[in-house]
């Protein structure tokens, strides 16, 4: 197989695990995955001078080299991080002689903003971390920003929501690459989930919603997320509450941001998601389970939701057995 060089580009207050976290998917493919040749991936790492530069956290990371040194890379990997909000003009500047020259461009999290700035989002799709997309959005009005997804990609340009969401896209291009297996194995050894479709939601209902401050609406919160399957009417929601049913459903979405309604459907579809992606039971099972009662129930909030079928969605995200 032939070699492929990973130029992770390093500025000064770059996110730390935006730039590890994609490098140990990458050289873990080579460790475990790639045979025992290995090197399929060659990683570099380059800063504007070559020197050394201060993450966010305060880690000091040493770049291989400058980025005027730096050969044409089949992937380039921009990193988010508080640098990315006010770029250095020269890295955009060479992002955007550059960028057009590398066969795979990827950001993770706010380094969508340096390659929109560098004008390489025009006319794509595109995300960043959920906190962002309304700014990136704003300022650059021809890039199409999706807010939900964990990732996007649109032709040869990658981009991913926040830390965690750049593993699963390192991922998935080294299941591009290398093949499912590959990238099972290497899932297996970061001890991480193998593939999360990239339009899975950033966040999950516990966290889309805001958590109540009243410790009885906190407390009604968990006994959803953690009994999907019970009857959770807004009646039997309210009573475990203490509050009259009225009362409960204005707390509720006035400490939470939804409704009961609308956060039950978000944790019963989320609860069904988890089931088809990582077990074998069966749609019927999986929608009783899941409060649904029927199967019809499930594949109609599916479908509402997430705009295809239970069936479909296994097809296409169910691991192979």
């Amino acid at each position: 197989m032939a070699q492929r060089t990973v130029l992770v580009v390093l500025f000064e207050d770059v996110l730390s695990l935006d730039v590890s976290g994609p490098v140990e998917v990458f050289a873990g493919a080579d460790r475990y995955a790639a045979g025992d040749a290995g090197g399929y991936y060659v990683i570099r790492t380059a800063s504007l001078d070559g020197a050394p530069v201060r993450a966010t956290s305060g880690l000091t990371l040493v770049p291989d080299g400058s980025l005027a040194d730096a050969p044409v890379p089949h992937t380039l990997l921009v990193p988010g991080g508080q640098g990315s909000c006010a770029p250095d003009p020269r890295l955009v500047a060479w992002l955007r002689e550059h960028g057009p020259r590398a066969e795979r461009l990827v950001s993770v999290c706010t380094g969508a903003e340096i390659l929109a700035q560098a004008g390489l989002l025009d006319g794509r799709r595109a995300t960043t971390h959920w906190a962002y997309c309304d700014d990136l959005a704003r300022r650059h009005p021809k890039v199409t920003v999706e807010q939900d997804p964990i990732y996007v990609r649109d032709g040869n340009v990658s981009t991913s929501a926040g830390v965690t969401a750049g593993i699963d896209l390192a991922l998935a291009l080294v299941e591009e690459d290398l093949g499912r297996e590959a990238a099972l194995t290497v899932a297996r050894h970061l001890v991480v989930f193998l593939r999360r479709p990239g339009n899975q939601a950033q966040f999950s209902a516990q966290l889309a919603a805001q958590t109540a401050r009243r410790e009885p609406l906190r407390e009604v919160q968990q006994w959803i997320s953690e009994h999907p399957d019970a009857d959770l009417t807004v009646d039997v929601l309210a009573a475990r509450a203490r509050l009259s049913p009225r009362h409960f459903a204005r707390a509720f979405q006035a400490e939470t941001g939804t409704t009961p309604g609308r956060y039950v459907e978000r944790v019963r579809v989320e609860h069904a998601r988890r089931l088809l992606e990582d077990t074998a039971d069966g749609v019927r099972e999986i929608s009783r389970a899941s409060g649904y009662g029927t199967p019809e129930a499930m594949r109609r909030a599916f479908v509402k939701t997430l705009g295809t079928a239970p069936a479909e969605y296994r097809r296409r995200f169910h691991p192979a057995r």
